[in-house]
């Protein structure tokens, strides 16, 4: 849109008379051009909104929007930590796609207080390591989440995924005194690489030895390089040592382990 220099003339001296008014000191540009750039202590605005700083009144150069303060946006927490500095209280500011600023954020998953996963509905959350497994190394697919992305972005992920090991199905204490790994990993489709692994070491040699839920956790933060849909999987990885054909018996140590049996937690977000 092209004004007249008249219709400028009286935009301008309309501003002028509003921001005197108001007692503010500033400086306005606009120019004639099709796209006309706004200046606010500058006459030489780079961008069709520029707010320069200034050395005369500190305050100018910066912006507020009253809308996100603490008393008109319960997304703001205010002074958190009480001590009366808020310049160290600071809230993320995110556009929505409409172009509108918000505190607010809406990861792609967050299981929250919620178990994340219930190992009675899922029907690959055991591994069962059979003692005559050459390899010395089981894995199964825990679960699975799908979205799609419309550009290239980069996903944050963390879990926690709880468990149980027993020596087998029948769910028997492992009393050998030698050590399995247990091995948590998230998979991206489309890419070989394993991402935010987690690993322990578990054995037990007596009887009396306590069964319980153990947990193991981990994040990462994965680049997923274009538009289109993905698929995230939760993995768990049971290995023990491999013994040589020479000493006879069973080449792997036998293990059983159950996944999601405690209260799981899964947080996923795209940037």
């Amino acid at each position: 849109m092209n004004w007249g220099v008249s219709y400028w003339g009286k935009f301008v001296d309309g501003l002028f008379r509003l921001f005197s008014t108001l007692g503010i000191c500033w400086v306005l540009c606009l120019s004639t051009h099709v796209t006309a750039q706004v200046g606010i202590n500058t006459t030489d605005p780079q961008q069709a909104l520029h707010i320069a700083h200034s050395e005369i009144w500190s305050p100018l150069g910066r912006m507020r929007v009253e809308s996100l303060n603490s008393p008109n946006n319960p997304f703001n927490g205010g002074d958190a930590d009480g001590d009366g500095n808020w310049a160290n209280d600071l809230y993320p500011l995110y556009v929505d796609e409409n172009g509108d600023f918000t505190l607010q954020y809406t990861p792609t998953y967050n299981s929250g207080e919620i178990d994340a996963l219930n190992d009675t509905e899922l029907p690959t959350s055991t591994v069962y390591l059979d003692p005559l497994d050459v390899n010395g190394n089981e894995s199964t697919d825990v679960a699975t989440y799908t979205f799609t992305v419309n550009r290239a972005a980069l996903m944050e992920v963390k879990y926690a995924l709880s468990f149980d090991v027993y020596a087998n199905p029948a769910k028997d204490k492992i009393t050998d005194n030698l050590a399995r790994r247990i091995i948590t990993v998230i998979k991206v489709s489309g890419d070989p690489r394993g991402y935010a692994p987690a690993g322990t070491c578990y054995s037990s040699g007596s009887n009396s030895s306590v069964a319980g839920t153990l947990y193991l956790s981990s994040s990462a933060f994965v680049s997923l390089p274009s538009a289109g849909t993905y698929t995230i999987t939760l993995s768990g990885i049971v290995a023990s040592n491999i013994k040589s054909a020479s000493s006879g018996g069973n080449p792997s140590e036998e293990t059983y382990v159950e996944f999601a049996t405690g209260d799981d937690f899964i947080f996923i977000r795209l940037y």
